[in-house]
């Protein structure tokens, strides 16, 4: 791979308040360049969760490839990251946000710039980020273009001049959003022949294949036997199989061939331990790590918890079931923290500690559904 192939590849999220129209334009863009066949095409996409469709909101960040033909006829390849909008959630934005070159900020063209658009963007901006301003709802007869605007450029400090306008419901716009991704978003800077350093952005664990790794590559390349280094859990692996997300294959996962420097891709290499995958972590080519080539990369910023409660099984014999659940979530949300906990009139449990009511909501439904257990 030839570094002018690098030219090809844009890295991009979306930032926006909760309701302002994100996984809507997530739905159009998969629509727009093909990645999902119409027939078969549904409302929220990106949001693989049933709690996530239910409540209209997006709590995991998640990431597909899409292809487009831009207006100098050559196809670009696209790694959306798509996050969440809620304050609760601001640990997987940030997260995101540091495996991108660009962000679209998507502001709802009647209500104008709100309170969590303002504390994402700064993420993006901290992370050095091309921002490009998208008015959403423009076909709305409440919108005000031109004072929203004004309110970009007041409260962020960003030119929203030429503010894109589109109606993520109708779709109108959406191919011009794309065009100004290839225009604006700069190509990923990396090293295709270096030995294979990326960043661990997200992992979890599927029934299916284990534990799934969501990789940024930032140089050399990684495939199927690839040996690689989880350089601050100091531990070591055989990559089994390389893929990337996309939302119409089984377990999301499309087997490739190679993940390819500047590329958003997943692994697994047989990890049965859902605690060695840590989010921030430095994948590294074995020998090149070893030789002390390859230094780790600055990890992610640890978000200390703000709400803390006790959970208890119902049924006493339930506790190894829920230590095990608590475990292959906290996999998912290195922000949510456990420990053993014992009452003398509910026996043992965990205290749990939560970024915010939402998201201590969002677990124990978790809980409850998808383990099937009864909490107190």
């Amino acid at each position: 791979m030839s570094k002018k192939s690098l030219s090809h590849i844009r890295n991009f999220s979306i930032i926006a308040h909760i309701d302002h129209g994100k996984s809507t334009l997530a739905d159009r863009l998969l629509e727009v360049t093909g990645t999902i066949d119409k027939r078969v095409m549904k409302e929220q996409m990106m949001d693989t969760m049933e709690i996530e469709r239910e409540r209209g909101i997006t709590i995991k960040a998640n990431a597909t490839r899409l292809h487009f033909t831009a207006a100098d006829g050559k196809v670009y390849q696209m790694n959306f990251i798509d996050t969440p909008g809620h304050v609760d959630f601001a640990y997987e934005v940030s997260r995101s946000l540091t495996a991108c070159e660009g962000a679209l900020l998507v502001v709802d063209a009647a209500q104008g710039v709100e309170a969590q658009t303002l504390a994402n963007v700064y993420t993006a901006i901290e992370n050095d980020l091309e921002i490009l301003p998208v008015l959403n709802k423009i076909d709305l007869p409440s919108a005000e273009p031109e004072k929203v605007k004004a309110q970009i450029e007041d409260l962020i400090g960003i030119p929203a001049d030429d503010a894109l306008p589109c109606s993520a419901k109708t779709g109108m716009g959406v191919a011009a959003i794309l065009q100004a991704i290839v225009d604006k978003v700069p190509p990923p800077q990396g090293d295709p022949d270096a030995p294979a350093k990326g960043l661990l952005v997200d992992a979890w664990y599927d029934n299916y294949l284990g534990v799934v790794v969501l990789v940024r590559l930032l140089d050399g390349k990684l495939m199927r036997g690839s040996k690689v280094k989880l350089m601050n859990a100091d531990r070591t692996y055989v990559i089994d199989r390389v893929g990337i997300l996309h939302p119409q294959e089984a377990q999301r996962f499309r087997a490739v061939d190679v993940i390819h420097a500047g590329e958003v891709g997943v692994f697994t290499a047989a990890m049965k331990e859902v605690a060695d995958a840590q989010v921030g972590d430095t994948i590294a080519d074995f020998t090149a790590a070893n030789q002390g080539l390859i230094t780790p990369l600055p990890g992610f910023k640890s978000v200390p918890p703000m709400v803390f409660c006790g959970l208890y099984p119902t049924e006493g014999d339930d506790y190894e079931k829920l230590k095990d659940a608590l475990a292959k979530l906290r996999l998912n949300d290195t922000s949510f923290t456990y420990i053993n906990e014992h009452s003398p009139a509910l026996g043992h449990g965990f205290r749990c500690g939560f970024l915010g009511l939402l998201h201590m909501d969002i677990i124990q439904t978790r809980l409850e559904r998808e383990y099937n257990l009864d909490l107190v």
